[in-house]
């Protein structure tokens, strides 16, 4: 067989798998990376007992930080599973396990690390496929349920790359438009000054995370979008 016939049958190979997995080509990075985190978590979910009618949030370090959840998102129950910098090429790897634990009422996505500035950084076409890839995972087991992504928020840090990060969740809120019980909550003009830069006074030293004041706009945002779906009595 010449080498050039060898390099076809490869890349059908290549073609069947991704086929059947595809998220095949993240798999062993998530494992490597994560794996220990999303055990953490399981441990968590073994020792805490779910409130009634829980907002569950999923997603990077954002999520994980935000240690006064509760009390900001009040009077929404929440249930907070974030780790890391998590990037939705793992978070498809890892749905299934970070949702499966818990009985809620929506489901609240925020990852922010697939465009960071990086030459390993995702296309936004690639990270809108992900997105499907997870909403289709979570429709498994949870058909009706609604779920809301949090559009990436404009940091200094990371603002060379904004205009890729704007089309990315440009396509994530074409796609939860077009799509029952997928909402998207639009976040950037909140925390931009009417130059069109970010607030850094939003956000933690780093200027990638938010700070307390960064985090109770959040959740003034997020409560809003939720109520528009799930009014409370």
């Amino acid at each position: 067989m010449t080498l050039s016939k060898i390099a076809v049958v490869l890349l059908m190979v290549a073609a069947q798998l991704q086929a059947e997995d595809p998220i095949a080509q993240y798999r062993a990075a998530a494992v490597e990376r994560w794996e220990d985190d999303i055990q953490e978590l399981e441990q968590l979910d073994q020792a805490e007992t779910d409130p009634e009618h829980a907002i569950l949030f999923i997603g990077s370090s954002s999520i994980r930080l935000w240690e006064e959840m509760a009390e900001d998102m009040a009077p929404w129950p929440t249930i907070r599973r974030g780790y890391g910098g998590a990037k939705l090429s793992d978070l498809a790897v890892y749905v299934e396990r970070l949702i499966e634990p818990h009985q809620f009422d929506a489901l609240v996505i925020f990852v922010a690390n697939d465009i960071s500035g990086k030459e390993s950084d995702k296309t936004p076409e690639e990270v809108l496929r992900l997105y499907q890839y997870v909403i289709k995972t979570v429709r498994q087991s949870r058909a009706d349920t609604p779920v809301f992504f949090i559009g990436i928020t404009p940091s200094s840090s990371r603002f060379a790359v904004w205009d890729q990060i704007k089309q990315a969740n440009a396509l994530i809120a074409r796609y939860c438009s077009s799509e029952p019980r997928l909402h998207y909550i639009d976040t950037a003009d909140h925390y931009l000054t009417e130059a069109g830069k970010p607030k850094d006074a939003l956000f933690r030293e780093d200027q990638l995370h938010l700070n307390r004041d960064g985090y109770r706009l959040w959740a003034k945002i997020i409560k809003a979008e939720l109520a528009n779906v799930i009014p409370r009595e």
